[in-house]
């Protein structure tokens, strides 16, 4: 099977159009871009912990809830547990049919909190290290400048 070089950049640009990381949230968040950043995991998990700022909307409740929550039209980046679980993609789904412009956070909970972000639980912020397999554990490391 031959892939043309047009093809891989229609898939990768499509790609990139529709998913986000964590550091591009976090970076989108700094600048002041207006979206609105979901948790669609259930309500063990989000008692668990969560990031700072998301709202919680586990993903069966979507239909439901979204208008009283999210402006019709406002950004949606959603995120689940993380690249092992499809949650995330699922929620995406939902928020599409709704006619909601969305992103879904690759990496999820798990390399948003990995990556040293910043959670939090109903009792405040979750010290957490930095996972040196995911990110750079030294300010004055060198980072992958992706």
């Amino acid at each position: 099977m031959t892939i043309t070089a047009a093809e891989a950049a229609r898939h990768f640009a499509s790609k990139l159009e529709f998913e986000t990381d964590p550091s591009d949230v976090r970076a989108a968040r700094e600048a002041g871009e207006p979206f609105v950043l979901v948790d669609s995991r259930g309500d063990a998990a989000w008692a668990q912990a969560r990031i700072p700022g998301a709202i919680h909307l586990p993903t069966a409740q979507i239909g439901e809830r979204v208008a009283a929550l999210i402006p019709e039209g406002m950004p949606v980046v959603v995120y689940c547990w993380g690249p092992g679980c499809n949650g995330s993609t699922r929620a995406a789904l939902q928020f599409s049919l709704l006619g909601y412009p969305v992103k879904e956070m690759i990496g999820g909970f798990e390399y948003w909190a990995r990556e040293g972000l910043g959670i939090e639980n109903d009792n405040g912020p979750v010290e957490r290290g930095t996972d040196e397999l995911t990110a750079p554990v030294h300010v004055d490391a060198i980072t992958c400048d992706c």
